[in-house]
């Protein structure tokens, strides 16, 4: 079963998959948002080229918890990638991933504009790995409770 990781963006959609057995999330190309280009397209694209069967997106809370602006965004978005893919698509509070993101290149021998280009995919990654763990921690309760 694959997944497929998104960490939506203004201008960029960072794109992460998980390993056959969903143990591991790996990063893809990043999407520039271009006017006039329909980044669902290239999204389409992924998901039948790495045959997804399902798809997490970050959800951006605010540090409170409560929904703003972006993170409606991400909802409205969340209903486009159900009914345009017919896949289950779920969110995941995607607090500090950028942050983190960030956090990971420190020291990396890489030019802002470089840094700048993989943030989206490592916050991706960060997203769908921490869902990937989620759901095995979820997985192993299971069995304990058999």
């Amino acid at each position: 079963m694959r997944i497929l990781g998104i960490d939506y963006g203004a201008k960029r959609v960072g794109l992460a998959i998980s390993s056959p057995v969903g143990f591991i999330a790996q990063g893809l190309p990043t999407i520039e948002r271009i006017d006039g280009m329909d980044y669902l397209e290239e999204i389409a694209g992924v998901i039948n080229e790495k045959e997804v069967d399902e798809i997490v997106i970050g959800l951006p809370k605010n540090m409170n918890g409560s929904i703003g602006e972006k993170a409606e965004e991400v909802l409205t978005l969340v209903e486009t990638l159900k009914s345009k893919f017919n896949l289950p698509v779920h969110t995941f509070d995607e607090r500090l991933t950028t942050v983190r993101a960030h956090k990971a290149m420190t020291g990396a021998k890489m030019s802002k504009k470089g840094k700048k280009k993989r943030v989206d995919m490592i916050a991706a990654q960060f997203i769908l790995q921490a869902y990937l763990d989620q759901k095995s921690r979820s997985a192993e309760q299971d069995w304990e409770d058999v």
